[in-house]
């Protein structure tokens, strides 16, 4: 018998297993994807959001303000880049002005520090702000953070803390019994089963599909809302050094200029209802509307540099609020749906509160007096040259690049593949060290970073995935590679 299962490993089901994996239970998260933070997680602006925007009285407005406080300490903790960056909220109008004061009042009740500003004060700070502002409201307490990196974070630290992470398996069925729950999931065919007494739920746009498992009658539903962004070469000075944000709309926050902490700029996201729970691709037609309405906002935006685009889903419910709750009719069935933007802001602050008090209160789970912290990633770039000239000189394969848009080295690559939550595909390499993220997105490095797969898994380079398990690099060999 499991004490504790979570249904999905994205930032909101890593944040749960993360807090869960200080006390003394057994936890076990499942994943039908081949990697964590493979779904909404993985498509995300990546910002940290001061929690001026949400409405009043809201989960989502109490668990942005709490999530956004907790990100320096956690990402310090967690050895996850992070930058306290700030941010405006811009207006065109002396309409849209009037909405930016609306907003003041509720960060000042929050107690969130901000600031007004005219245009020319703003454009002094952001040159790049387009000549139409005319007001600014500053949010300094606004941040900027790689949404894999806080997951494979908080996973990682979950996993060597006793968690046991399951991927590749779909849940299929869930049966109640009087004191547990029975899950039924598959894996390329194979059929497993577990009993759990507590069963989590954060599926993100599947939330109510996998409750529907469990319960025919929902008092919810969820709308996949596709978002597609640009994203600008780093090689170029940034754009912008903070995010920019318009005056929000009944849809969303708007379409927003965005500095990664990789020092790329992402360029959107737009917002579309859809109906097709799979579907990433991006539309040529919603692009150009993107590029049209960040001019609004923002001027000199190199288009020119842009180094790919893509898409990613927000799970939009329809209760218009975060669904965080014990189920009344199904008790230990906890619900975390309907988690769309400020998720990311919010997910710390979720996984506190349901492991300290939810599961916590209602059990009588000890904290762990043996908690081992996370290993800091190695990360080569922005050391000085004597800092990496001893890693190279400890093993010279820190002195091999192998993509040289992000400089990142062998040894690096090496290291996220044999992590607790490692690397086993080309993509899952690319999220944890960056090859394949910079200008060329891996048309020089791909090759090399499969080599390196192969060899440290102990496979054939046939076996190494790109991402998922039907998506292999190489289908035949050549008649020259045959020998022929």
């Amino acid at each position: 018998m499991i004490d504790i299962t979570i249904i999905g490993a994205g930032v909101m089901g890593a944040a749960v297993a993360y807090y869960l994996s200080r006390y003394n239970c057994q936890v076990v998260v499942l994943e039908k994807e081949n990697d964590v933070a493979e779904g909404t997680s993985i498509a995300n602006s990546g910002i940290v959001h001061s929690g001026h925007d949400p409405k009043p009285g809201t989960l989502k407005a109490k668990f942005n303000v709490e999530g956004n406080r907790m990100y320096p300490d956690l990402c310090a903790h967690l050895h996850v880049l992070f930058k306290q960056t700030g941010a405006f909220v811009v207006a065109v109008n002396e309409e849209e002005k009037q909405i930016l004061q609306v907003l003041k009042e509720q960060a000042l009740d929050r107690q969130i520090p901000c600031q007004e500003m005219d245009g020319e004060a703003a454009r002094q700070i952001e040159p790049n702000l387009s000549d139409d502002v005319i007001w600014a409201l500053s949010l300094p307490t606004t941040g900027v953070v790689d949404p894999w990196e806080i997951t494979l974070g908080m996973m990682e630290e979950a996993v060597l803390n006793g968690c046991e992470l399951r991927l590749n398996e779909k849940v299929v069925a869930i049966t109640e019994r009087p004191d547990f729950y029975e899950v039924t999931s598959e894996n390329n065919g194979q059929i497993s089963k577990l009993q759990t007494r507590y069963l989590i739920n954060c599926t993100g746009v599947y939330g109510d599909d996998v409750y529907r498992l469990l319960e025919p009658e929902l008092d919810f539903f969820i709308t996949p809302r596709k978002g597609q962004y640009f994203v600008l070469d780093n090689t170029i000075a940034p754009l912008v050094g903070r995010p920019i944000y318009p005056v929000p709309s009944t849809v969303g926050k708007g379409i927003l200029a965005i500095p990664s902490i990789h020092e790329n700029v992402l360029l959107g996201p737009d917002s579309e209802e859809i109906k097709d729970k799979e579907n990433v691709d991006t539309d040529r037609a919603r692009l150009a509307f993107i590029r049209q309405a960040l001019t609004k906002t923002v001027k000199n935006i190199p288009f020119d540099k842009i180094i790919r685009s893509f898409a990613g889903l927000r799970p939009t419910p329809s209760t218009g609020d975060f669904i965080i709750r014990e189920e009344e009719k199904h008790p230990r069935f906890i619900q975390v749906s309907g988690i769309e933007s400020p998720g990311l802001t919010a997910a710390p602050a979720i996984g506190k509160y349901i492991a300290d008090e939810i599961i916590a209160a209602a059990t009588k789970y000890g904290l762990k007096t043996n908690y081992q912290n996370r290993r800091k990633p190695l990360r080569l770039a922005g050391l000085s040259i004597d800092e990496k000239n001893k890693y190279v000189q400890a093993d010279a394969r820190f002195g091999r690049i192998i993509c040289r848009c992000e400089s990142v080295s062998e040894g690096e690559i090496i290291d996220c593949i044999h992590r607790p939550v490692g690397a086993r595909t080309v993509k899952a390499v690319k999220k944890r060290a960056r090859p394949g993220a910079g200008r060329c997105q891996g048309g020089f490095c791909e090759p090399r970073v499969v080599e390196i797969l192969a060899r440290e898994l102990g496979i054939s380079p046939m076996e190494v995935m790109f991402d998922s398990q039907r998506s292999p690099i190489f289908v035949g060999e050549t008649k020259q590679a045959k020998g022929e």
